[in-house]
């Protein structure tokens, strides 16, 4: 799937403009909390310096009674403003013009009872307009504005007209009128920048969101399998290729490592000790349902081998493929040669050998010659039926095996075929209704071929002769195994690798082939073969089938 597939395939989510944001209420929420915090802070300083500083007094000069009324007014306020922004009891615009009533009417009364404008204290409205007027529009604003200026000039007025004041403290009133607005500007065009920039972050969030979620989906999707831990090797990001070959079926957010794969955490800690030797290629390790093996490749996130690390896990089994795709088509072009070159030949001359023997003219000395052409003869055409059968390995034509009936009958045709005795060959420890998906022709070719092998070594080994077929579920997987065994010498653990490899034979006679071609159909049909020592002694050849329930 390409990327672009990928966004499309991701659900849309409507970008939020600029335009939009200018009419969220969440900053105007945090600037009415704020500014209720600052009144209440305030109130209760004034209400300090009320009781603290007497002589001379600077809150309440001219009416300590109504100054105090006022204070408590304002910080009594406070606290019933900061519950009602809190729970969103009333619109956020009325909480707003809420606020300014009560600054005007409790800042103004402070004032007057503390000797007009002189005091001071009509200064707070400067700050009360200004965190209001972030709350709201422009003409708003300047209808804050307006209100403040006359509250201070209704407050003058008031004050001269009882001869508590000065005509001559109107001209302050207007200064502190004429700042207000000012005030009011600049926070409208510093509202204006910082609601534009709010949104602006807001829809880069939600670009980043998107794009986050669409790497996840790329990765998640992915058909190389990543995993990625931090500094303590715990798991940041594994996607779904991964969890599948590690076996790892209940992932937890902050899993570690060596709870899901304990070989992968031993290789990432030799990894972050020790690196990677040059020119040497990674060690190897099983897939949780035995089929493949697997490389790993490690990528230190930053600068530090210690921090995060990216984890490649590569399936051998894709290299082998291909591997096999270009030995298959060699072998396709040699077996075509060897069919049309060496066949007829060699079949004449095994014709000639055998004539040759039954003529009553020879002596013992050459028929004993005359063996070694036939024993020959027939061995070379073995060799090329078997690379025949390996180029006709495209021409697989599945089907769905209940394993276990399949095999007791098996058992019974190999016995009486070869003629052996009883429970030579048996089946041991099955589990029924395991189904598998593979050529029945191919399976039964690979199956006679181990049995054959396992019956030509144990004879050579003390004791009986004894095979034994088992097949189950592997833990982890679930992917259902056959495993062939026996008591034989077994394989030198050097030997292992060379066994699968065509014209390796580790006895007089035979072709190499076996093992090779059984391997080979086991692939073509989506399973592998593998060797393990037996217990006690011998071989196991197992057989982990392809997932029926798998998408192919």
């Amino acid at each position: 799937m390409s990327a672009v597939d990928a966004l499309h395939s991701l659900p849309s989510k409507p970008a939020r403009s600029p335009a939009a944001a200018l009419g969220s209420t969440d900053f105007v929420w945090r600037a009415l909390s704020l500014l209720n915090l600052f009144r209440l802070g305030l109130g209760i300083v004034l209400l300090a310096t009320f009781f603290l500083v007497l002589d001379p007094r600077i809150v309440g000069d001219t009416n300590p009674r109504l100054a105090l009324g006022a204070l408590l007014s304002m910080i009594g306020f406070s606290l019933v403003n900061l519950w009602l922004v809190s729970e969103r009891k009333l619109p956020a615009q009325a909480q707003t013009y809420l606020q300014v009533a009560l600054d005007l009417a409790t800042v103004t009364t402070l004032m007057h009872a503390s000797g007009g404008i002189s005091s001071g204290l009509g200064g707070l409205l400067i700050v009360s307009v200004g965190a209001l007027a972030l709350t709201v529009e422009r003409d708003r604003a300047y209808l804050i504005a307006s209100l403040a200026t006359l509250a201070l000039l209704g407050q003058q007025t008031f004050a001269q007209l009882q001869g508590a004041t000065a005509t001559a403290q109107f001209v302050p009133a207007g200064i502190l009128g004429a700042v207000i607005f000012a005030i009011a500007s600049v926070v409208q065009a510093l509202r204006r920048r910082m609601l534009e920039t709010e949104a602006l972050a807001e829809q880069r969030g939600v670009d980043l969101r998107d794009l986050a979620e669409l790497n996840r989906y790329i990765v998640q999707h992915l058909r190389e399998s990543i995993v990625v831990v931090d500094a303590e090797d715990r798991v940041r990001l594994m996607n779904d290729s991964a969890a599948s070959q590690l076996g790892a079926n209940n992932r937890r957010a902050d899993q570690a490592l060596r709870g899901i794969s304990p070989e992968l955490a031993n290789r990432v800690e030799v990894w972050r000790v020790h690196g990677r030797p040059q020119g040497m290629t990674p060690p190897k390790f099983s897939a949780a349902y035995g089929a493949t093996m697997i490389t790993p490749h490690f990528v230190a996130l930053g600068n530090e081998k210690n921090g995060g690390t990216l984890i490649f896990l590569e399936d051998m089994s894709l290299i082998a493929e291909r591997a096999q795709k270009t030995k298959l088509a060699s072998l396709g072009r040699l077996s075509a040669s060897i069919a049309h070159e060496i066949r007829n030949p060699v079949g004449a001359m095994s014709h000639a050998g055998q004539l040759l023997a039954e003529s009553a003219a020879i002596g013992d000395s050459e028929r004993r010659l005359t063996d070694i052409i036939r024993v020959n003869g027939s061995r070379v055409s073995q060799i090329v039926e078997s690379m025949l059968t390996l180029s006709r390995r495209d021409t697989t034509q599945p089907e769905q095996i209940e394993l276990t009936p399949w095999l007791r009958q098996f058992c019974r045709e190999f016995v009486q075929t070869l003629e052996l005795f009883e429970d030579t060959v048996r089946c041991t420890e099955v589990v029924e209704n395991l189904i598998i998906r593979m050529d029945p022709t191919h399976l039964h070719q690979v199956i006679w071929n181990l049995c054959d092998n396992a019956i030509k070594y144990a004879s050579e080994a003390a004791g009986a002769i004894a095979v034994e077929l088992s097949c189950g579920r592997l833990e982890h997987s679930s992917r259902t195994y056959l495993e062939v065994a026996d008591r034989g010498p077994g394989i030198d653990p050097d030997k292992v690798d060379e066994v699968f490899e065509p014209f390796y034979t580790g006895r007089d006679g035979g072709t190499g082939l076996g093992l090779f071609i059984c391997r080979e159909l086991c692939e073509c049909n989506g399973a592998s073969l593998s060797y393990q020592p037996r217990p006690g002694g011998g071989s196991v050849f197992r057989i982990v089938f392809s997932d029926i329930n798998r998408w192919q």
